[in-house]
């Protein structure tokens, strides 16, 4: 009870912490002038969906920020938006104005954002796909290929900062490390700002014709210290500018052409490498060149080659402590492997919006940090090639990469060279879809006994009702050992249901015991699962509050003999404040049967039925104060022992050029009769001089590994896309053992990137 109290209480505190302090402003905006009448509330869903057309030009726009050709002013204007946030159907309390202009070789937009108080305006950076949610920001996606699920997203803040991504499957899955060749210019005055945007058609994907063709589209603008978001195309608060489903639509648009679209980014690097943990063949200086193309075959394919690809400027995973007894799952991070990757994406993809229980951390047939990557350490990349695009009513992927070797034969760590193939083909139909998968694994090094492992996969992705998914896949991994039974099988089946109130979702997951997808990640096999929540998001009459978010989730966990393994029970109950402030308070009763002497966290529990529960509260004040960030805490029962944990992250920025960030993974514990301490701590400094110029370091230190880590980044941008990387890294042991060697890897790298467009 002493425990709930104080919980109690520190939930009370973060809620108050987190109450807006600038009511009058928003109490200000919503209320009507004594001579006007109230304004009237629209329905998000049912409104019609607006449309504008663009004006073609035949001369091009100098993108300066000032929009002050007399084209601009020829050009139908986009001005009616309406809020999602705080207050979906309403109009925004600033207006918006947008025009769009095109010549043959680039689509042009124009926005000018007025604001009553422009010093006001909140900016957290001014890096590539900054903090979107944290930012004041207009944002603009075009459905291209109007099939009312695709999307290129492009959003602008005051400062210049730009944000580009892709979007699949009417908003299912974000690739956030897109980039294209985009012109942007912004300018702050008194009272608005401006956005100049020039995106060339070949960074588009559309279909080319000499015929008037429409687009989808929306745009958003955020007026940040108001917790504000609004939509040209009117959406419901929980959906975000790239549901395609509900857009706009861009008329007008005729004698689209793309070029060749040919784009080759050859690179030269040298790196001198040292530390322990290197044999004496891989340590001195190394120099490499290599290449990645991107080519247009048609306006909807497109073919991306590497040749002996390098990495060395992707900064360094972030740490982590495992206090299961399952394999940890690391996020790609490599550019190449992250474009267009939801054109391969089968397994427990989340759906927004939806809380399914289960992510592609949890289960997924494909993820790329199989290739190329060992133990989180880098395997030679000789080459490969993707092609992604549309053939007629279908979706095809197309991944082929070489390997090389790693380490010497017959030594400890050695890697085979190795081919890794994907095949990937899928039908829309409206907004839902149907897909099959392939993927093959195949040691290539001569000499060695062949062996392989295969993937069959088929998925579905069914949208009944706009409220309603039915989502599910069944698959099959091969390989030398396979004897064909259902061990090698998985399969899930998952519903779920969600409108403005209610939020309820079901599952049911098998994995034999065999199945292993060789360029996958599967946390768990040998058993079935089975999943299930309810909650609900009601608007308090609360001028603070947006939305309260009460549920319970239940998870069953058997393994294949029915024996029950793991059970989880939650409850929870959250808030959403109108600034952005989040709170999280989480109620949670465990079971785990350990069938065998298993080790957690590095102690070895023995075999039993082991009940538990904690407490756990989760406070993330507003991310567009100059102070913020996200702090957990949980405490409570742990096997046969207890757990506290604190963490979380704390967030400085004093202005948009600078940011300060620290973390921390504090986790004491008592288990298996032995007490330790489980933790991880960091830091990160980021400077950006400007849109071009960016310096980062990252310190990491492993309470349990005893490491320090350190990466350094200076990222200079010559040219659109093109880049010039000083890199520094180092994993140094710095705990008492005299017998182990303090330095372990250390590497320093210059890499130089130029962008060659045809």
């Amino acid at each position: 009870m002493k425990i709930m109290r104080f919980f109690g209480t520190v939930f009370a505190v973060a809620v108050i912490l987190g109450w807006p302090g600038g009511l009058d402003a928003q109490g200000n905006t919503a209320t009507p002038g004594d001579s006007e009448p109230p304004p009237e509330r629209v329905d998000p869903e049912s409104v019609p969906r607006p449309t504008l057309r663009a004006h073609r030009i035949d001369s091009r726009i100098r993108i300066d920020g000032n929009l002050d050709e007399a084209v601009w002013f020829e050009a139908d204007s986009a001005y009616e938006f309406v809020q999602a946030l705080p207050r979906d159907g309403m109009p925004m309390s600033d207006r918006t104005v947008v025009r769009i202009l095109y010549d043959e070789d680039n689509i042009y937009v124009g926005a000018v954002m007025y604001e009553e108080d422009t010093d006001g305006l909140r900016v957290p950076g001014l890096e590539q796909d900054y903090e979107t949610h944290d930012s004041d920001m207009f944002g603009v996606a075009f459905d291209t290929y109007f099939d009312r699920s695709n999307a290129f997203m492009f959003g602008v803040n005051p400062a210049g900062g730009l944000f580009d991504a892709q979007n699949f499957n009417d908003s299912r899955y974000t690739n956030r490390a897109w980039e294209g060749v985009v012109h942007v210019k912004t300018r702050v005055l008194e009272d608005r700002w401006l956005v100049e945007m020039a995106i060339p058609f070949r960074t588009l994907r559309f279909t080319a014709s000499d015929d008037v063709q429409s687009w989808g589209m929306n745009l958003l603008r955020r007026i940040r210290r108001r917790g504000e978001d609004g939509y040209w195309a009117p959406l419901p608060r929980m959906y975000r500018l790239h549901k395609m489903s509900r857009a706009g639509t861009l008329e007008g648009l005729q004698g689209l052409r793309q070029g060749r679209n040919l784009q080759i980014k050859p690179y030269v690097s040298g790196s001198n490498f040292s530390g322990a943990e290197r044999l004496a063949s891989e340590t001195g200086f190394n120099g490499d060149v290599g290449f990645d193309l991107k080519y247009g075959i048609t306006p909807q394919m497109t073919l991306d080659a590497t040749a002996l690809t390098d990495f060395s400027q992707v900064e360094v995973d972030q740490e982590q402590v495992n206090l299961t007894r399952f394999s940890l799952f690391f996020p790609e991070k490599r550019d190449f492997f992250m474009e267009n990757a939801g054109a391969f994406a089968v397994g427990d993809v989340t759906e927004r919006n939806f809380r399914m229980g289960s992510s592609t951390r949890d289960f997924t047939l494909f993820h790329s940090r199989r290739i190329g990557l060992v133990n989180r350490k880098p395997v030679p990349i000789l080459g490969g090639a993707r092609l992604t695009g549309r053939a007629g009513d279908f979706e095809i992927g197309l991944l082929e990469m070489q390997t090389g070797e790693l380490g010497i034969r017959d030594s400890v760590g050695y890697v085979p060279a190795e081919n890794f193939g994907v095949f990937r083909l899928r039908k829309n139909v409206g907004t839902s879809d149907f897909g099959f998968l392939f993927t093959n694994r195949q040691n290539t090094t001569s000499g060695l006994t062949d062996n392989f492992n295969r993937t069959f996969a088929f998925d579905a992705n069914l949208q009944p009702h706009p409220r309603m998914i039915l989502t599910g896949y069944v698959a099959r991994s091969l390989d030398d050992a396979n004897t064909g039974n259902e061990n090698y099988n998985a399969a899930r089946l998952a519903a779920g249901f969600r409108d403005q109130f209610w939020d309820v979702s079901a599952s049911f997951k098998h994995v034999g015991d065999g199945f292993d997808p060789g360029m996958g990640f599967v946390q768990r096999n040998a058993m079935r699962e089975a999943y299930a929540t309810v909650g609900i998001h009601p608007e308090p009459d609360i001028s603070a509050v947006q939305e309260m978010n009460p549920y319970i989730e239940t998870r069953f966990v058997a393994g294949l003999d029915g024996v029950l393994e793991t059970r989880e029970v939650n409850a929870g109950f959250g808030a959403t404040f109108v600034d952005g402030t989040t709170v999280n308070l989480t109620y949670n009763n465990n079971f785990e049967r350990l069938r065998t002497l298993t080790n957690i966290v590095g102690e070895p529990v023995a075999a039993g039925d082991y009940p538990f529960s904690d407490v756990a509260l989760m406070f993330r004040p507003s991310g567009a104060n100059a102070l913020s960030g996200t702090f957990r805490a949980s405490h409570g029962n742990f096997y046969d022992g207890s757990r506290t944990s604190i963490g979380g992250n704390a967030l400085f920025r004093p202005n948009y050029h600078l940011q300060l960030d620290a973390t921390v993974q504090y986790n004491d514990l008592e288990i298996g009769g032995v007490r330790k301490r489980v933790n991880v701590y960091g830091g990160r400094i980021r400077y950006a001089y400007n849109t071009n110029v960016f310096a980062s370091t990252f310190v990491q230190y492993n309470d349990e590994t005893e490491e320090l880590v350190t990466n350094v980044r200076l990222n200079l941008i010559h040219a659109p896309l093109s880049d010039i990387f000083f890199v520094y890294t180092e994993r140094r042991y710095v705990g008492a053992d005299v017998a182990v060697a303090q330095l372990r890897d250390r590497v320093f790298t210059v890499k130089v990137t130029q962008l060659l467009g045809f």
